[in-house]
C-alpha cells in the first residue's frame, strides 16, 4: 500500500515501525562499532607482544653467540701457562652454549606446535633414568647456584622396579627441562629443588618444588600464555621469553596431561604434572631410556 492511501492511523504506525528498525539498526551499528574496537585494539596488543616475544628471542640467541665468539678468541689469545683462566672460559662457554641449547629446542618445538607438526610418539620409556638424565644435564647450572636437586621415587608396588612408563620421551624430557631450569633460575643461592614421583599403572605424577621468588596469584593462570600482557611485562624484568611453558603446556595437551600450579611469592612454587597412560594405541617392542637413546628389539623387553 502507498503511503497517500494510508489512514492517519495506519501511516502513524507505518512510522513507528520504520523508527523502530532504524533504532535497532543505530544499535547493531553501535554494536558492531564497539566489536570492531576491540578487536581493533586485541590486534594492536598481540602484535605488540609478538614483536616483544620476538625481540626477545632474537637476544636468547645472538647474545650468547655473540659470548661465545668472545670468550672462545679470549681462550686463543690466553697464554700456555695460564690453564685456570682458559678452564674459567671454558665454563662460561658452557653455560651460554647450554642455555643457548635449551632455548632453541623450546623455539623448535614452538615451530613444530604452530606448523600442527607437534605429534606424540609413545614408547615404553624407563621414567627413573630419563630424569637422573635430566637432572645430570642441570648439575652444573644447580651448583653455579649452589641447589641441590632431591630426586625421590614414591610409587605403587604394581610399577616394575624399573618404572617403564609408556609416553613421549621427547616431550616428557622437554617438559621436565623447563621446569628445572625455571625452578633453578628463579631459587635462592644455597637452597634446594625437590622432585618427586608417585603414582600408579595407570598415570604418572611427577611433582617439582622450589623454594626461590615463587609467583604473584594472578599472573598463574596466565604463565603458560607465552602472548599474554602479564607475561610480557614480566620477562621484560628477567632473561627469557616466555616460551617454555607455553611448550610446557602444549606438550602435556599432546600427553593427556595435566599440570596443576601453587605458588606464594618469597616461598617458592609447585608444579605438579600427571601423565595418563595413552589409550587405543599399538604397543611396539620400543624402550626408550630417554629422549635421546631409544632401541629397538624384536624380543620382549621383560
Amino acid at each position: 500500500m502507498k503511503i497517500d492511501e494510508m489512514s492517519d492511523k495506519e501511516l502513524l504506525n507505518e512510522l513507528e515501525k520504520r523508527l523502530r528498525i532504524k533504532e535497532a539498526d543505530n544499535r547493531e551499528s553501535a554494536k558492531l562499532l564497539k566489536q570492531l574496537k576491540e578487536v581493533n585494539e586485541k590486534l594492536n596488543i598481540s602484535e605488540a607482544m609478538k614483536s616483544h616475544f620476538i625481540s626477545n628471542i632474537t637476544n636468547e640467541i645472538v647474545n650468547p653467540f655473540t659470548s661465545i665468539l668472545g670468550l672462545s678468541k679470549n681462550i686463543l689469545a690466553i697464554k700456555d701457562n695460564d690453564l685456570k683462566k682458559a678452564k674459567q672460559m671454558a665454563s662460561l662457554i658452557f653455560s651460554e652454549a647450554f642455555n643457548l641449547d635449551f632455548q632453541l629446542k623450546n623455539i623448535f618445538a614452538a615451530a613444530k606446535i604452530e606448523a600442527g607438526r607437534f605429534v606424540p610418539e609413545f614408547s615404553q620409556v624407563d621414567i627413573n633414568a630419563l630424569i637422573k638424565s635430566i637432572i645430570n644435564d642441570y648439575k652444573y647450572k644447580a651448583e653455579q647456584k649452589q641447589l641441590n636437586i632431591e630426586f625421590k621415587i614414591t610409587i605403587n608396588t604394581q610399577i616394575k622396579d624399573k618404572l617403564i612408563f609408556i609416553t613421549d620421551p621427547e616431550k616428557l624430557k622437554i617438559v621436565l627441562s623447563n621446569l628445572i631450569n625455571n625452578s633453578i633460575k628463579y631459587s635462592n643461592a644455597t637452597d634446594k629443588i625437590k622432585l618427586e614421583i608417585t603414582g600408579t599403572n595407570e598415570l604418572l605424577v611427577i611433582t617439582i618444588r622450589d623454594f626461590g621468588k615463587g609467583i604473584q596469584e594472578k599472573n598463574i593462570k596466565d604463565i603458560f600464555n607465552r602472548f599474554t600482557k602479564e607475561n610480557m611485562q614480566i620477562n621484560s624484568m628477567i632473561r627469557g621469553h616466555g616460551l617454555g611453558l607455553s611448550v610446557v603446556k602444549a606438550s602435556l595437551d599432546i600427553l593427556n596431561g595435566t599440570i596443576d600450579v601453587t605458588s606464594k611469592p618469597g616461598y617458592g612454587s609447585k608444579f605438579v604434572i600427571s601423565i595418563p597412560v595413552p589409550r587405543n594405541i599399538d604397543e611396539s617392542n620400543t624402550f626408550a631410556i630417554d629422549s635421546n637413546e631409544i632401541f629397538f628389539d624384536d624380543e620382549e623387553i621383560f
